[in-house]
């Protein structure tokens, strides 16, 4: 495998101080403090509208502001970040409560078809076990999370070795699909794999990331964003998109999901062409930036173009770049990852996070969702504001042990 060099940025980004990481950490505090006085035990919705979360709509038998749906856990995953960086116990008494609700939510059944699990449990429950303020509280997210977990691998699919990824397992048009997303949901399964020792969950994780390797990554870098086996003979079909631009564009979220994705897969199974695969994701985004670091939602448009930017897709390949440098300590090319991921996030700070914490109770600004559907286009995420303070805190503490 090639070990070229990352590309170089076009423009001038300045490399992000321990001290302008607290700086920026500070100013996120300010704004989940504000937002858990404000929600309270509640949700906010996947996005914002103008700069302000709403509740969490009703659906599903889900009253508002309930958990449903696959980002709730980003909410209480900056509280788990914030209560790090700051040791003030509100934040954790926020996230576990939280965790609470997250056990309640797997074992009543709600809202589970989906390969989501795996974000939604890691954050909300896994890291509970391990930071939770007391051995009951810590043993009810573990539980919840071997729980989901096993919920996820009903997902998964033979001959096909791969984890199917939204809706009902017996709808027709879903059948054999999984997405690039998916990479970022197998953490749980290695986790569980290291409670339990059963082999099932690693074995799980190790197909489904090679199926991903050899098929939703092109040979030119690029990425789909979704994919399809035939579910019968496990034969590979074709690649499409849901979010991105066309079919064959190359959906900058998913492209930052095959970074950050490819990287702790790579971690988990020890696997080096998964760790070769988000090198090449890597290489492609950087290559593919405009001017100011902050890249297009689909990296099919070049500098000077007037389509939306998606700040997320940076904060999430930022992590990644992070993730990789950590596990090639002083070669040249972890160098140069550190280097593009100070480069995002010192993008973000200066064009992306609100200029006063007042201003949004979002900490990152022109996020895009689903821009075909015209869904949160040029608005805050849930995943861009946690992936924005993982990647802070990645910056003032490199020793962080991972969430994923």
């Amino acid at each position: 495998m090639s070990h070229l060099s990352l590309p170089s940025s076009t423009s001038a980004g300045a490399t992000v101080s321990a001290i302008d990481a607290r700086s920026a950490i500070e100013a996120a505090l300010q704004t989940v403090r504000r937002n858990i006085e404000a929600w309270g035990p509640s949700y906010p919705d996947d996005t914002t509208r103008n700069g302000r979360y709403r509740p969490r709509p009703a659906g599903a038998g889900v009253g508002e502001g309930g958990n449903r749906g696959w980002t709730t856990s980003f909410w209480p995953g900056m509280q788990w970040l914030s209560w790090e960086m700051s040791g003030d116990e509100t934040f954790r008494s926020a996230a576990q409560s939280h965790a609470a609700d997250f056990s309640r939510r797997v074992r009543e059944g709600v809202d589970l078809d989906t390969h989501d699990l795996g974000f939604l449990y890691s954050l909300a429950s896994v890291t509970t076990s391990r930071m939770g303020s007391d051995p009951e509280i810590r043993d009810d997210a573990k539980n919840a999370a071997l729980l989901a977990a096993d919920h996820l691998m009903a997902r998964f699919l033979e001959p096909a070795g791969i984890i199917q990824a939204w809706g009902d397992l017996r709808d027709p048009a879903q059948a054999g699909r999984t997405i690039i997303d998916s990479l970022m949901n197998m953490p749980l399964l290695s986790w569980a794999a290291r409670q339990t020792g059963d082999p099932r969950y690693s074995d799980a994780v190790r197909r489904h990331a090679a199926q991903l390797q050899a098929h939703i990554l092109r040979p030119d870098d690029t990425t789909f964003h979704t994919f399809y086996w035939d579910v019968e003979s496990g034969r590979p079909l074709r690649g499409a998109t849901e979010q991105g631009a066309f079919d064959d564009s190359c959906w900058a979220r998913g492209q930052a999901w095959g970074i950050y994705g490819f990287a702790i897969n790579s971690r988990a199974t020890g696997d080096p062409v998964l760790r070769e695969a988000a090198w090449r994701c890597a290489r492609y985004f950087l290559a593919h930036l405009p001017g100011d670091d902050v890249p297009y939602w689909d990296l099919v448009y070049e500098d000077g173009n007037t389509a939306p930017r998606d700040s997320s897709a940076a904060a999430i390949a930022a992590c990644g770049l992070f993730e990789l440098a950590r596990w090639e300590p002083g070669t040249e090319r972890a160098l140069a990852a550190t280097e593009a991921g100070h480069r995002l996030v010192s993008a973000l700070i200066a064009r992306c996070a609100p200029e006063n914490p007042s201003d949004s109770d979002a900490l990152l600004l022109h996020g895009v969702y689903d821009l075909p559907k015209n869904v949160g286009v040029d608005e805050g995420t849930l995943w861009g504001d946690y992936f924005y303070l993982e990647a802070l805190v990645r910056i003032a503490d490199p020793e962080w042990v991972t969430y994923w």
